[in-house]
């Protein structure tokens, strides 16, 4: 019998990271996230379909940092002794239940404080990208409460018009993938 197993994700272990992406050690997710936050590698996966659009997911409301935003497919931190890729494809299953080969495309870097949690986003941010032709989205309710296809010039026109809807990385993540 497979038993579902609770992981507390704010006890998992980051890898802390200097200014150049160096590890440098590593701590608990909550640690690093607690102002005045630390600087530490993290993964944004984004996921187009064949005619061009981007999948978008909206936060679940118990997420302790940017609760409620739409942001791109699923982010999260690789552990320690993963690498960006494995991470990814872990979190891409966990947060949609989703397998999509990815391809790393570059690396955002971004601070941003959320004004309703405090918390502290610090990081060294990996984006990876990947196309679907013919998968369906199985959202993890406790991780998203609901996801869209959108078309890419509507979200970038979104993004200025309403910045307050979206997490504060997704632009530099879009622009990473698609300057």
């Amino acid at each position: 019998m497979v038993e579902n197993v609770v992981v507390d994700r704010e006890s998992l272990l980051v890898e802390l990271v200097d200014e150049t992406g160096v590890t440098i050690g590593s701590c608990s997710v909550s640690r690093a996230h607690h102002p005045p936050g630390q600087p530490h590698r993290a993964f944004s996966v984004l996921l187009f379909d064949t005619a061009g659009r981007v999948l978008l997911q909206r936060r679940a409301a118990v997420k302790t940092r940017f609760p409620s935003r739409w942001s791109n497919a699923c982010c999260g931190h690789p552990a320690p002794e993963q690498t960006v890729a494995q991470g990814a494809g872990i979190r891409l299953v966990d947060e949609l239940g989703m397998r999509v080969a990815l391809n790393e495309v570059g690396v955002y870097r971004y601070r941003a404080v959320d004004p309703a949690t405090d918390r502290v986003e610090d990081e060294w941010d990996h984006v990876l990208v990947g196309m679907v032709t013919d998968q369906t989205v199985r959202p993890n309710p406790a991780e998203v409460s609901e996801f869209a296809w959108v078309e890419l010039n509507e979200l970038r026109a979104d993004l200025v018009a309403a910045p307050h809807r979206y997490t504060p990385w997704l632009g530099g993540v879009l622009s990473t993938a698609r300057p």
